[in-house]
């Protein structure tokens, strides 16, 4: 079945769009604002905290990089009048990185001089292995002037372990997770055995640094060992959070949240929800055999 479902992934682009966003509506809040202020409400009244992201990495032109700039401080604005428990999460593609990385530079600065008046966390999402680099120097320099800022590592990439010996010395706040992009065999492992011990190792290398690490899994096997390390450790609370999708293992969300541990949810909105649901589809290949299966009952 799980082969099955695996086939049924590259048939995905067929599927009508509708019928997609159906089923994608588990992993985002919605289209608009209003949609991400609901959502973000139902998880801080079950205890849980947020991160905001607007969905948009695809972008061509330098008047788009703006426009998403400027709906990323709404998102700061909104935070602060609905009084939210979230912080805000960010694409650097989708503020100019792949046009200039300079101008995708002022864009964040603008971005953290808000969120710094209004003392919100900004944290730097991590996209394909063609922008690691990029997005750790960008990071690097605006962390300087800006400390409530974090950065992403991805276990799958073998280039992690020194990625995070080269940020460690600066004090980062990390988000740990596996990594969902395609890549080649020579740039990131491809079998879950080697996932999980890269993962295990990066966390383990990130505590011993001292750093503040969001531990973004769904893998049990990942939670339980990270649980080990904390114990072990005798972290406090306020030195780790683990961190989830919307739609993803809610049972295990709430599981973490009865153990008295701080659990974050990505919250993702936006009209640009396609290309982030495939790539969900496409890590729980599930969901996609349902995708498919509805489109054969609407045919028939």
């Amino acid at each position: 079945m799980h082969a099955l479902n695996k086939l049924v992934v590259t048939m995905l682009p067929a599927v009508p769009r509708p019928l997609v966003r159906y089923f994608a509506g588990r992993y985002i809040a919605g289209e608009t604002m209003q949609d991400a202020i609901n959502t973000v409400r139902l998880l801080n009244a079950e205890g849980v905290c947020a991160t905001l992201d607007v969905l948009g990495e695809d972008i061509t032109t330098r008047e788009e990089a703006i426009a998403s700039r400027e709906q990323s401080d709404d998102v700061l604005h909104t935070i602060v009048e609905q009084k939210l428990d979230s912080n805000l999460s960010i694409k650097l593609t989708s503020l100019g990185l792949l046009l200039d990385k300079k101008f995708c530079e002022s864009n964040v600065r603008e971005i953290l001089t808000l969120a710094a008046e209004h003392d919100i966390f900004v944290r730097f999402d991590m996209e394909d292995s063609t922008t690691t680099s990029d997005t750790i120097e960008v990071y690097r320099s605006l962390h300087r002037d800006f400390p409530r800022t974090g950065i992403v590592m991805q276990a799958y990439l073998r280039r992690a372990a020194a990625d995070v010996d080269l940020l460690i010395g600066e004090r980062p706040n990390f988000r740990l997770c596996k990594g969902i992009y395609r890549e080649r065999e020579e740039i990131a492992f491809q079998k879950r055995e080697e996932i999980q011990q890269n993962y295990a190792s990066l966390l383990r290398r990130m505590f011993n640094g001292g750093a503040y690490v969001g531990i973004a899994t769904h893998d049990t096997l990942l939670v339980d060992a990270a649980a080990t390390v904390i114990q072990e450790k005798g972290l406090r609370r306020d030195q780790y959070e683990f961190q989830m999708l919307l739609g993803v293992r809610p049972d295990l969300r709430r599981r973490l949240v009865r153990e008295g541990h701080k659990v974050r949810l990505y919250v993702p909105f936006g009209k640009h929800w396609y290309g982030y649901s495939m790539r969900r589809f496409q890590e729980n290949p599930a969901v996609a055999g349902y995708v498919v299966k509805a489109l054969f009952v609407r045919n028939r």
